[in-house]
């Protein structure tokens, strides 16, 4: 009833790199910004506005990923940290632990690492093992 309200996703993409291209080095974009092709470096929305990162299927980034709003059906190594909405389609491969607020994961979907819920209700569960006495 008195959820505080998401900041809306960036419906545009201002920015593409495209298939075939290879950037290294860190990245800082405002607005959406596609990737079809390789980063080697960190990835980060700049300033706290609303941002999108969609990366394609055939995408690659190997660093920090840091925005808002992600969508990945492609490969990420290294950590992601989603402040709002993270979405794992099919082809999605994830080495490294993942920070989210929202999470849609599809059927296919790989991460290896940890699955971080940032949310303001996120608690911490300790789970022990059942012993035989």
């Amino acid at each position: 009833m008195f959820l505080k309200k998401a900041n809306k996703p960036q419906s545009r993409i201002d920015s593409l790199i495209g298939a075939g291209t290879r950037i290294t080095g860190d990245i800082a974009f405002s607005g959406g910004l596609r990737v079809d092709g390789e980063v080697h470096g960190n990835v980060r929305a700049a300033g706290d506005g609303p941002s999108t990162l969609v990366i394609s299927e055939h995408a690659r980034i190997e660093g920090e990923v840091a925005v808002s709003h992600v969508v990945v059906n492609g490969t990420v190594v290294g950590p992601i940290a989603s402040s709002e909405f993270l979405e794992l389609q099919p082809k999605a491969r994830v080495t490294g632990d993942v920070e989210y607020n929202t999470i849609e994961i599809h059927l296919g979907a790989i991460v290896q690492g940890r699955l971080v819920h940032q949310g303001a209700s996120a608690k911490s569960v300790e789970l022990k093992l059942a012993s035989s006495n």
